[in-house]
């Protein structure tokens, strides 16, 4: 599943975005700075990134700057300005588009969308991965399978969605109502302790010794993460 970053400082409009993404299919993770952005963006590993041209601190120009020196994913660019020497500005460090605000979500979704393809043209494969290796653990995406220590392990959907948003999000702590959200889906009926019970299951399925679990920990107060 691919990975956005938005880095946008009006929380309103980070989670519009996030929203709009989320249903196309997409996992997004927000940064309300340009300090905090550059730092995920350099740790995880994100297929696209939405960029905000006004932020506290840092702006978007030396952010777009700093990542395409190391980055080669694409970077889409957002601001409230009209002035098209901004437009050439951004691309000059390394944009790959421009969106002006105020702006149509399902545009940014199509124009999100859009890249990604080309992205994928462009370096001549699919950069999805097909499974996941952490320690003891192999993950198959495609099959839906999971092996600890080379034997399978049964598990249910919600389980192993569970499993591959964490293990893709290694050292990230999610809270249990993300968490619930994002498998079940906000307009799905149920009670969030369905998170709990799930992450129960889960452990006595991955963990040698679930009431010491060396992969998906609790983080008291917070939530949940998923250790390496």
């Amino acid at each position: 599943m691919k990975k956005i970053l938005i880095i946008e400082d009006e929380m309103h409009i980070a989670e519009l975005e996030r929203d709009y993404l989320e249903v196309n299919g997409y996992f997004s993770d927000i940064a309300t700075t340009g300090e905090e952005g550059i730092k995920l963006a350099l740790q995880n590993n994100y297929d696209l990134i939405i960029l905000d041209l006004l932020l506290p601190g840092v702006n978007g120009f030396d952010i777009c700057r700093q990542l395409r020196d190391c980055l080669d994913i694409p970077i889409l660019m957002v601001t409230a300005r009209k002035e098209d020497i901004n437009k050439i500005r951004g691309f000059d460090r390394g944009a790959d588009d421009y969106i002006q605000k105020p702006f149509n979500p399902s545009e940014l979704v199509a124009r999100v969308k859009a890249h990604l393809s080309r992205y994928e043209r462009l370096v001549g494969k699919n950069h999805e991965p097909n499974e996941i290796r952490i320690k003891g653990l192999h993950i198959d995406l495609n099959s839906r399978r999971l092996f600890v220590n080379e034997e399978e392990k049964e598990l249910r959907a919600k389980e192993f969605d569970l499993l591959i948003l964490f293990a893709s999000n290694p050292d990230r702590v999610f809270a249990k109502e993300e968490l619930f959200e994002r498998i079940w889906g906000i307009d799905s009926f149920g009670d969030i302790t369905t998170v709990t019970v799930h992450i129960r299951k889960l452990r006595e399925k991955v963990e040698k010794d679930p009431s010491n679990p060396k992969y998906i920990q609790t983080i008291w107060g917070a939530g949940y993460r998923f250790k390496k």
